[in-house]
């Protein structure tokens, strides 16, 4: 039980079958027929699961669960369990949307390994403050791709469908755009299919779109976003130089106190 026990509850092992399961998969995805390959990846789920057992054993039910981090990965490997049916249920010739949720699944075990990122923790609670300080930004923002894509629907679904036909292609038209993708192919198959005497206002409506909403825009969001997610840790900084001064202080009082 000792052996099983250390080989069950250390991170570099499991990191290592990790890594072998991506390969194995990688190959099996590429299409390669090695027999021995449906086995190692069958064997490393199973070593997880008995990882998961072993953490019961040892941790206890109830304070492996509390854990986030155990929490997490018992529920990618019991997530990831039914693929361990996949070759039964391919012998057995069902179906291939059965085989693809099956294998799907097995990829979801891939997700323990945000648990070896340094500091993913601290990224994290920084990711979701982020998020509570830009909601309102991001809301707005969403409105605005959504306002601009009914008008451009409007204005030249009937001429370029393939990218304004209906309002979800011209709204991921204007997303498109605004992620600067397509920034000169989507203004030119508009200008190509409108009246030559339109063609500059329909550029310089584009151009703006790109400036004001892709360049400026996108660089607004990206700034409020990483600054959010940096405050955290200018809250620890504030707080050190805090702690410094009052050091400082201390000792100007016991020097003063002395003299």
């Amino acid at each position: 039980m000792q052996p099983l026990r250390k080989f069950s509850l250390s991170d570099r092992v499991m990191m290592i079958i990790i890594l072998v399961n991506a390969i194995t998969i990688y190959f099996q995805t590429d299409h390669r027929t090695w027999f021995w390959l449906q086995w190692v990846d069958l064997s490393c789920t199973l070593i997880f699961f008995i990882e998961m057992l072993v953490k019961h054993r040892v941790y206890g039910f109830r304070r492996n669960w509390c854990d986030g981090w155990n929490r997490m990965d018992g529920i990618l490997v019991l997530l990831s369990l039914p693929s361990l049916a996949a070759p039964f249920v391919e012998a057995a010739g069902a179906n291939l949307s059965m085989l693809l949720i099956l294998r799907l699944l097995r990829v979801l075990k891939f997700f323990r390994v945000m648990r070896f990122f340094p500091n993913f923790v601290k990224i994290a609670a920084g990711f979701r403050l982020a998020m509570r300080q830009t909601w309102a930004v991001l809301a707005g923002f969403t409105v605005i791709v959504v306002i601009l894509g009914l008008i451009n629907c409007s204005l030249f679904g009937d001429r370029v469908p393939q990218y304004f036909g209906t309002p979800l292609d011209s709204i991921y038209t204007i997303f498109r755009m605004f992620t600067v993708e397509g920034w000169y192919e989507i203004p030119d198959a508009v200008a190509d299919a409108t009246t030559p005497g339109m063609v500059h206002v329909v550029r310089l409506f584009f151009c703006l779109l790109l400036i004001f909403g892709g360049i400026i825009g996108m660089s607004f969001i990206n700034s409020i976003f990483v600054d959010a997610m940096a405050e955290d840790n200018n809250d620890d900084v504030k707080e050190q130089l805090k702690q410094l001064e009052a050091k400082i202080d201390r000792l100007l009082a016991e020097k003063q106190n002395n003299s």
